[in-house]
């Protein structure tokens, strides 16, 4: 893997960059409108811009093989990320967020998920340059991530998070406006937006966990997986307006994001005596999406020409099948 030195001005540059575009967004976004699909499409694919804007920037100024390990890297955390959309629709459907109130948790909880992973990104490439035998454990955690993510029921997983934040957390069921935390009976209690907050925090800890180390199957310098982790997530929003109607008809996505994490752990475990370039890691993750999203919609349409009028996929969706 190639090796360079990042001079001040382009971690300045990339700070610059998030803090515009986090403004825009808040700017565009201010009061209780909800974005159409249309809409958040359009900012979809906004911030897919962006982030191959910076693509560019990163291959002329660091060398094209820096610019295909950004780009892996950026592509890797953003299939990942669809984990976090559907925790984002089994937690607001748990708590019963309303939609005008979700797009106000979920940039608190990016902005938290940013602080996050700078911490675990920059506290896992300093280990791996102390201990570089590190790749192999975190290859390893990888491969056990995937097994995990085919055998394990995401509903019953975020269910126990929020069952121990309402045990631990003085709460109110009811929403108190924009409001985190209210005063109810003379007491200090943290609303549903709190509890929402909470978990999804929590969880996004918990996917950094699996996501930053499989960073590391494609590039080891912190700059790029951190830059790249930064732009997937800033447009982790829009994302889930766009998907977040369909995401309980993508059946088969999740054996895609485990053939994602299970080639990354691969890639770290054999990465001593088989290397793989960059944009071959692309066209790994991008197919591994896609064929699982095509059998997905494959499956919807055979399914609704043997039962025609019925909804394409499980009966009900993630959010109505998590209740506390």
């Amino acid at each position: 893997m190639s090796s360079f030195v990042v001079p001040a001005w382009a971690w300045a540059l990339l700070a610059v960059i998030v803090s515009v575009s986090i403004s825009i967004d808040l700017f565009a976004h201010r009061g209780d409108r909800v974005d159409s699909r249309k809409r958040a499409l359009a900012w979809s694919l906004g911030w897919i811009a962006v982030a191959l804007a910076f693509n560019a920037f990163v291959a002329v100024r660091f060398g094209a093989e820096a610019g295909e390990q950004f780009l892996a890297a950026y592509l890797l955390e953003k299939s990942l990320s669809v984990d976090n959309l559907f925790v984002f629709l089994l937690v607001f459907g748990a708590l019963r967020i309303p939609v005008t109130e979700q797009r106000r948790v979920l940039t608190w909880g990016i902005a938290g998920a940013i602080v996050t992973r700078g911490v675990l990104i920059f506290a896992g490439a300093a280990a791996v340059r102390e201990w570089h035998a590190l790749l192999w454990v975190f290859g390893a955690l990888l491969v056990v991530a995937a097994v995990k993510l085919l055998r394990e029921q995401a509903q019953a997983e975020e269910n126990r998070v929020l069952r121990w934040l309402a045990r631990r957390l003085p709460w109110s069921s009811e929403l108190h406006g924009h409001r985190f935390v209210a005063r109810v009976r003379g007491r200090w209690v943290g609303t549903p937006l709190l509890l929402a907050l909470i978990a999804i925090e929590l969880t996004d800890v918990v996917f950094a966990i699996d996501s930053v180390p499989a960073a590391f199957a494609v590039t080891e310098e912190p700059f790029l997986i951190y830059s790249s982790n930064l732009l997937a997530i800033l447009g982790l929003r829009a994302l889930y307006a766009v998907l977040a109607d369909s995401l309980a008809s993508l059946r088969y996505l999740r054996y895609g994001l485990a053939a994602v994490l299970a080639f990354a752990g691969a890639k770290l475990l054999l990465g001593s005596w088989i290397a793989v370039p960059p944009l071959w890691s692309v066209g790994a993750i991008a197919g591994c999406i896609a064929v699982a999203v095509a059998a997905s919609l494959r499956a919807n349409r055979r399914d609704r020409r043997i039962s025609p009028g019925s909804p394409a996929g499980s009966a009900a969706g993630p959010a109505q099948q998590c209740r506390m």
